[in-house]
């Protein structure tokens, strides 16, 4: 994420291109799609935010911001499948951690490929290129729902 500039000080640039890899934030961001990240974005609840993991900081991972607690975030995967790796493993994550808020995601026509071999169809429609190219690239929002749902609890 950082860049070093000529004289040797960190730099970060705006925006930035991250491949996601795992399933904790299907259907919002399937392994393989590509997000448009944006350094230094204000982060509001129900964003999907990029952060480095509070327990293995070499390791990013992309949650979803629920709510601020105490001085950071509360942070879930959308995936109701995959548990653990989020907030409810290892607490609030400190302000300092979240790096990025994801703002677009990109599918590659190779990983729609890859899907619909997985059920059988190896050939690409005029059809099915077309809803690929409707659902390629989409901005990826805060889901407010989710947030007020979570805090209701």
């Amino acid at each position: 994420m950082p860049q070093m500039a000529a004289d040797g000080r960190e730099t970060r640039v705006p925006f930035q291109l991250i491949e996601v890899d795992g399933p904790s934030m299907v259907p919002t961001l399937n392994p393989g799609d590509w997000m448009l990240v944006q350094h230094g974005a204000r982060v509001r609840p129900g964003d999907v935010v990029i952060l480095r993991h509070p327990l293995q900081q070499d390791l990013l991972v992309v949650k979803r911001a629920v709510e601020r607690r105490g001085g950071g975030w509360w942070v879930l995967g959308d995936n109701p499948y995959n548990t653990g790796g989020d907030s409810n493993v290892y607490g609030v994550v400190p302000e300092e951690l979240v790096l990025a808020r994801v703002r677009g995601r990109f599918r590659p026509l190779s990983s729609f490929r890859a899907e619909r071999e997985a059920v059988g169809r190896r050939q690409l429609s005029p059809a099915a290129l077309v809803s690929w190219s409707f659902s390629a690239v989409r901005p990826v929002l805060a889901d407010r729902s989710l947030s007020k749902r979570l805090r209701a609890r």
